[in-house]
């Protein structure tokens, strides 16, 4: 099993795009042939879905099963982003509309400090709820500037959103109903790409599953790995 989400302590490569999501995919390669493994079970989340999307479109037959959570997916869908609507939907809150006015400002990229500083202030916005719980998760990590501008250095092929059709292997996305960072339809619509894709959304949830609701995070995730190669 393999799990694509935060980077640490790697050392900064040397050129940004081999950081970038679409040239990582080979190392996660290199990992599988390293491991000696005939399959892997990829999970992903958030941006990392776009590290795992990249390695099945590369790899399909490398792929036992993938699960995507709260994939950010406009880029890859038509559907219209729907991510407008559930914010609107919580308007009115001093706390959530701050950090969507701090979100929609955009990223300060001056430095490391500010960048982080700006991912404090948009924090709430991620979440169904801001309670004690959600707070202390939003304070775990730091954000590593570099590392996000080589993450989207390389644009992956024209045709990327056409070779999910060539991954059989069993996939999940697994949505917050309240993400207004990735919106609900586009999520849905990401499922329809794979062959054998299917959608899960956990309800009074945003873009933290585990963090919000992690009883039933875990239920999901179990029915869906509980066949795993």
């Amino acid at each position: 099993m393999c799990e694509l989400g935060a980077v640490d302590k790697s050392p900064k490569p040397e050129r940004a795009e081999t950081g970038a999501y679409w040239t990582q995919a080979r190392d996660v390669e290199s990992l599988r042939e390293h491991l000696r493994q005939e399959r892997l079970t990829i999970i992903g989340h958030s941006a990392g879905t776009r590290l795992a999307i990249s390695y099945a479109a590369q790899y399909p037959e490398r792929v036992a099963r993938l699960l995507l959570v709260t994939p950010p997916s406009t880029y890859l869908v038509d559907e219209p982003a729907d991510a407008a609507e559930l914010i609107g939907e919580r308007s009115g809150d001093p706390v959530f509309d701050k950090a969507v006015a701090a979100f929609q400002g955009g990223a300060d990229l001056s430095d490391e400090t500010a960048f982080n500083a700006w991912q404090q202030a948009c924090a709430p916005m991620g979440y169904a709820a801001w309670t004690a719980a959600e707070q202390k998760h939003a304070q775990l990590g730091k954000f590593d500037l570099a590392a996000a501008q080589a993450f989207f250095s390389v644009q992956p092929p024209e045709d990327l959103a056409g070779r999910p059709a060539a991954v059989k292997a069993p996939t999940l996305v697994l949505g917050g109903a309240q993400d207004c960072l990735t919106g609900v339809r586009p999520v849905k619509a990401l499922a329809r790409l794979f062959p054998n894709g299917d959608v899960v959304l956990i309800d009074q949830c945003g873009h933290y599953p585990w963090v919000e609701r992690p009883a039933e995070f875990r239920r999901a995730a179990d029915t869906f790995l509980g066949g795993h190669d």
